[in-house]
């Protein structure tokens, strides 16, 4: 199925031999790539490389990895292919503070406008996640945490109701996703910073209940120089997201 790569590449060959199979149809919808080692040896590569290379595929939503079954193409492609920001991205190993200037873009102008355009359904649902969020954190429940973090950020953006916003969000979904896990992993290691998330997002809504577009936007603001103080500093410039341990 495979031929060898000639020479030594890096991963980034892998993916596009794998793409490219996809697109001449000889891999489907459902099919089981091969092992490792397999695709190792048929594309004379290590299997460091092809370690990699299914690492970012899986995050880009191209394959899924079944526990002890194997990596197989995802039988649905709703939410991948359609993200060739995030493919850019990883492709050209960018730092995580190019993705956390994009936040504080995007989400800063966000909460100001779903202030002004925030409904009392609206309201109802962040304060039930914002309740949630605080409940787990307490708990000490941080993959509920996370899924709360997170949910907290999308309902925003799309109460914003700016088509952009929320297709560039949804475009880098998974970038932003291991980003708020990453972020909160190390953010988390000083114990203080439990109790000043929680009262970060919670400023955050009251600002958006009180549908007070400048408030809002500044307590954002407060919350990703959070991110930026306690997460980037800890990141080393030779951090790439295409290395991440959580990928």
């Amino acid at each position: 199925m495979f031929k060898p790569i000639k020479s030594k590449k890096i991963y980034e060959v892998v993916i596009e031999e794998i793409q490219q199979q996809i697109i001449a149809g000889t891999l489907n919808r459902g099919d089981k790539l091969p092992t490792e080692r397999e695709l190792a040896e048929q594309l004379d590569v290590s299997r460091t490389s092809v370690r990699e290379a299914m690492r970012t595929l899986e995050v880009l939503g191209i394959i899924q990895v079944k526990q002890g079954g194997g990596n197989f193409i995802k039988e649905r492609f709703d939410d991948a292919l359609v993200e060739p920001l995030s493919m850019m991205f990883v492709l050209n190993e960018s730092h995580p503070r190019e993705i956390v200037d994009l936040r504080q873009i995007i989400e800063v102008e966000s909460a100001y406008r779903a202030a002004e355009r925030i409904t009392d359904e609206d309201i109802e649902e962040l304060r039930g996640i914002v309740e949630q969020l605080r409940i787990q954190t307490n708990l000490k429940n941080e993959s509920m945490s996370v899924r709360y973090d997170k949910a907290f950020h999308y309902s925003i953006c799309r109460i914003a109701n700016n088509f952009l916003f929320s297709n560039i969000l949804n475009m880098l979904s998974n970038l932003m996703d291991t980003l708020i896990e990453d972020a909160r992993g190390i953010i988390l290691l000083k114990e203080e910073n439990q109790q000043v998330l929680i009262e970060q997002h919670e400023k955050i809504f009251h600002a958006l209940e009180k549908r007070d577009s400048k408030a809002a936007a500044a307590a954002m603001r407060e919350h990703i120089t959070l991110i930026i103080d306690e997460y980037l500093s800890n990141i080393k410039e030779s951090d790439k997201f295409s290395n991440r341990k959580t990928w």
